[in-house]
């Protein structure tokens, strides 16, 4: 680039009085210019090439990943779960009561669904794509506190608002926020009281779920991770929403999640 400027300089210098030479330099300066603007393009284009082979090769890994992990959860959970639905159909068969006879088919009924709804995500992991993920409130939100709610969880959920509004990406944040919560009161608050309160508006949703201090200690203490909470609210920051958690005064703990009503599905 310097020596071509150079070149021109010395044209303009050294430009001839008569007009055929005047026209040669005019035409030289003209040919050096192109060259120069030709090089600087090459080169944008060189380095516009390079960087989309960056992105490409870094979009492969991510493929490979998502293959990898789809892999083991295949072959480690979904190995899990067939064998929790086995153990469920023979101790409804043995049952000698209707009742242990019914916790046994509720047993399995959730394993098969857990099977369908982990068959759907690996599909996502290796395809890249959300499409096979199901649409998941308002109506699987209430089931969701509808199974809660047999095992023997005392839950309230309230909703506000239009929900039809919500987009489906929010639908299931939303649905994940309420499930990881539940799951979390059934490890470590048992015996207490969840209250669960859904505000739809059109710019934005909230979801909050707060329960009171346990009735009783946990068969086996766990101590809270915090690494489900993490991730959820991971996920709530990739769809532009916001998630706080932390225990309450009265020895509870509340969760409360806001995002946007619409975002791109």
């Amino acid at each position: 680039m310097r020596r071509a400027g150079d070149l021109v300089q010395v044209l303009l210098v050294a430009a001839p009085a008569t007009w055929r030479e005047f026209a040669l330099a005019t035409l030289a300066l003209a040919l050096v210019s192109a060259a120069a603007l030709w090089w600087r393009s090459l080169a944008r284009a060189t380095a516009e090439c390079a960087e989309l082979e960056r992105e490409l090769l870094t979009e492969r890994a991510r493929a490979d990943e998502r293959t990898r992990l789809a892999a083991e959860m295949h072959d480690v959970v979904t190995h899990r779960l067939n064998l929790m639905v086995l153990h469920a159909g023979a101790m409804r068969m043995a049952a000698k009561d209707e009742g242990s006879r019914e916790a046994a088919e509720e047993l399995r009924v959730a394993g098969c669904q857990a099977l369908v709804e982990l068959r759907d995500l690996v599909g996502v992991l290796r395809n890249g794509r959300s499409a096979r993920i199901p649409d998941v409130l308002p109506d699987r939100l209430s089931s969701l506190v509808a199974d809660s709610a047999a095992t023997g969880l005392e839950i309230t959920l309230t909703e506000h608002g239009d929900a039809d509004i919500i987009s489906p990406a929010v639908r299931r944040t939303m649905y994940r926020v309420v499930q990881e919560s539940l799951t979390n009161v059934h490890q470590h608050a048992p015996g207490a009281q969840t209250e669960i309160t859904i505000h739809s508006g059109p710019g934005s949703v909230r979801a909050v779920i707060r329960n009171t201090a346990p009735s009783s200690k946990p068969e086996a203490a766990k101590p809270r991770s915090g690494k489900g909470l993490l991730g959820l609210r991971g996920r709530v920051e990739m769809v532009g929403g916001t998630l706080t958690a932390g225990p309450t005064d009265d020895g509870g703990y509340e969760v409360d999640a806001v995002l946007p009503a619409f975002v791109p599905t």
